[in-house]
This record gives structure tokens, C-alpha cells and sequence, in this order.
């Protein structure tokens, strides 16, 4: 749907360059407000599920989970400035994600350590991010 509809079109304009999206025809304001409804409805189905598979609700149960996944999606290549991006770059992120998650705790080591690597992983993700955008814009 990103790469191949209008609206995915749609949706790189708005997140990259708004006023120049809505020069062009594209009505910033409505899909701005269709992504949110669609993230609110994705929230609400996530939480039905996590109620049916755990049997009780918690509110501390997936906190600061926002920020995990935005280190996810930006290590899988997303610019955080926005107007570029895939599915296929964060799903990489996430398996990359999980795996060192996963590979700290089972070897033994602190796994506080995971937020170091989380920081670490971030700050080389955001120096990438400038690298690609500052090319990119001299390029032009």
C-alpha cells in the first residue's frame, strides 16, 4: 500500500514536505488525521489482544514501548526527518531489534546493557540519518 497506492504517495508528501504536498494537490490535514485514527485503531486492537492473551489489563504493560519502536524503524532506515522510508527497512530493525534482546539475555551478560546498545544504536541510526539527508540535499 506505501509504494504502490496514491495514498501511500500521499503519505511520503505529507511526511516529508507538507506545504509542498498541498501545493500539489494532496489534502495534508485529512491524511494526517486518517494516520492517526488508523494508529489509534491499531492501539485499540493491540490492547484487545494483550487483554485476551494475558486475562487482566495493566497499565505499565508495554510502557515506553514508543521509543523502542522508533529506534526500530529508524535502525531499519527511516529518516527522522520524514518523506522517506519502507516497511521492509523497519522490519529488519525489529528482527535486528529482538535478536540482540534476546542474544544479551541468554548469554548471561547484565541486560542492562541492552539500553547501551539501544543508545548506541540510536545515536549511529541519527549520524546516518544526517549523513544520507546532507548527501542527498547536495546532490540536487
Amino acid at each position: 500500500m506505501l509504494l504502490r497506492t496514491t495514498f501511500g504517495n500521499w503519505m511520503f508528501g505529507t511526511g516529508g514536505a507538507p506545504n509542498a504536498a498541498r501545493n500539489v494537490g494532496v489534502p495534508v490535514d485529512r491524511v494526517k488525521i486518517i494516520l492517526f485514527m488508523a494508529t489509534a485503531a491499531s492501539a485499540t486492537l493491540l490492547a484487545a489482544i494483550t487483554v485476551l492473551d494475558a486475562g487482566s489489563a495493566d497499565v505499565l504493560r508495554g510502557e515506553l514501548r514508543e521509543f523502542q519502536a522508533i529506534i526500530a524503524a529508524v535502525i531499519g532506515g527511516v529518516l527522522l526527518t520524514g518523506g522517506y522510508g519502507s516497511v521492509i527497512g523497519p522490519l529488519f530493525g525489529a528482527l535486528i531489534f529482538g535478536m540482540v534482546s534476546q542474544g544479551i539475555f541468554f548469554t548471561g551478560v547484565n541486560t542492562d546493557w541492552f539500553q547501551v546498545f539501544l543508545g548506541a544504536m540510536l545515536l549511529i541510526a541519527v549520524l546516518v540519518n544526517n549523513y544520507i539527508r546532507q548527501r542527498a540535499a547536495r546532490s540536487r
